[in-house]
């Protein structure tokens, strides 16, 4: 008897040790699941679609919970907002002068973004400018990116003012200098960010169509070695018909509507012209700066496209339960995703540095943010459609600069 309680007793002990060892394996494993997860946006997360976690700035450091991703998150109230005024700053663009032409409420301006678990300071233009005193940083894309480099010049407007030091008359290539810094701002302006030319203005929805070379990066690339710092976006063009060639051969298009020319849909185009943008930088001789992707911000016509009625005339933002993710939008994202990876995992053995600034959630949530018809004076005999793409200044969009100030001193912190 006493023998069989000693080999119970054995038995007992070593099932013990055996599930003491199997937790240890199976915790740390446990750990990053629920991680991982919590890194992906929560929008994005609603989707069937599968999202590896798009932060990728972020992605080193997932060994520690106290690391927070600021992309994920939602709106708060921030009555002390805003923070200039279309009076203060001379940069903003007319179209994107809600204020100016009219827009009658002021709350869609008293909002912040709010990670979900961690603060993210807002902009302080001091900190910025001395973070890139000596430097150079330039923005590539289309009008978005315009929009988003005016709202930081109003925001730096705080501190300093800048000097126009353009190299050419030509409007799409703009140079501004800090002087008090010695930082330089630049703007390329690139819709396709491949090389491009009108076929016809008007074209099979009046909107033009367009000729786009998928295999051969537009003039950009010539300017941008110097730059220590680049932004790299494009997003809206893409919807417009398209006629896609490689190698001086057309290989399809998108709502082209011609004969014996496929229609390969927009996003080929899209996927091929960032394919094409990452190859150049990854393959441009002497630049040792950082390349940044800014992701996809979705616009928000309702009861209508934007050539036929569409407006946005919501007045507050968006709560996560409140939308999603999906359709066209999702998928521009998810290219984007993807291609921002297969570059950074290329262009790594080259020495090239890449972060990601994911501002699709918290843009997503902000369809009270667009001009919509306060782009111009009501009586004005212009054509214009309501504006649901761009956005107003001030508005939403400033909080890319508080994700790009982060960004920066994030990278300080693992340089210093």
């Amino acid at each position: 008897m006493e023998h069989l309680f000693e080999r119970r007793r054995c038995l007992l002990l070593c099932l013990t040790l055996i599930s003491f060892v199997l937790l240890t394996i199976m915790a740390p494993y446990h750990y990053y699941t629920v991680y991982t997860k919590s890194q992906v946006p929560s929008v994005i997360w609603k989707t069937s679609s599968p999202a590896s976690p798009p932060s990728v700035h972020l992605r080193n450091t997932a060994k520690t919970a106290r690391v927070c991703n600021v992309f994920s998150g939602e709106w708060v109230p921030n009555p002390s907002a805003p923070y200039y005024t279309n009076e203060s700053c001379w940069a903003i663009h007319e179209h994107q002068n809600c204020r100016k032409y009219g827009r009658p409420d002021t709350q869609f301006l008293k909002w912040r973004w709010k990670p979900n678990d961690c603060e993210l300071p807002l902009f302080n233009a001091a900190q910025f400018l001395e973070i890139l005193r000596g430097k150079s940083l330039a923005f590539v894309g289309d009008s978005v990116a315009r929009n988003h480099m005016q709202s930081l010049m109003c925001l730096l407007n705080r501190v300093s003012f800048p000097v126009d030091v353009s190299q050419t008359s030509d409007e799409r290539f703009k140079r501004w200098s800090y002087a008090s810094h010695s930082f330089t701002l630049a703007f390329f302006l690139s819709p396709f960010l491949v090389k491009t030319m009108e076929a016809d203005q008007n074209g099979p929805t009046n909107t033009g169509l367009f000729n786009l070379y998928l295999d051969e990066p537009d003039d950009w690339i010539t300017k941008v070695n110097e730059f220590d710092y680049v932004i790299m976006s494009a997003g809206q063009w893409f919807f417009r018909p398209m006629i896609f060639s490689e190698k001086k051969q057309v290989i399809g298009c998108h709502f082209c509507l011609q004969e014996n020319i496929t229609d390969l849909t927009k996003y080929y185009g899209y996927r091929m012209a960032f394919r094409t943008a990452f190859q150049a930088m990854n393959e441009l001789r002497g630049f040792k700066g950082m390349l940044f992707l800014r992701t996809f911000a979705p616009s928000h016509f309702e009861g209508g496209d934007w050539n036929k009625g569409g407006n946005c005339l919501r007045r507050l933002p968006l709560r996560n339960n409140e939308t999603r993710l999906d359709g066209f939008n999702l998928e521009l994202y998810m290219i984007q995703i993807e291609e921002f990876r297969r570059a950074e995992k290329q262009g790594r053995d080259r020495g090239m540095k890449y972060g990601l600034m994911d501002i699709t959630e918290a843009m997503l949530l902000r369809p009270d943010g667009h001009p919509s018809k306060y782009g111009h004076w009501p009586n004005e005999n212009v054509t214009l459609y309501n504006d649901c793409v761009h956005w107003c200044l001030p508005g939403p969009i400033d909080a890319f600069n508080d994700f790009l100030l982060h960004m920066l001193i994030d990278i300080k912190k693992k340089e210093s």
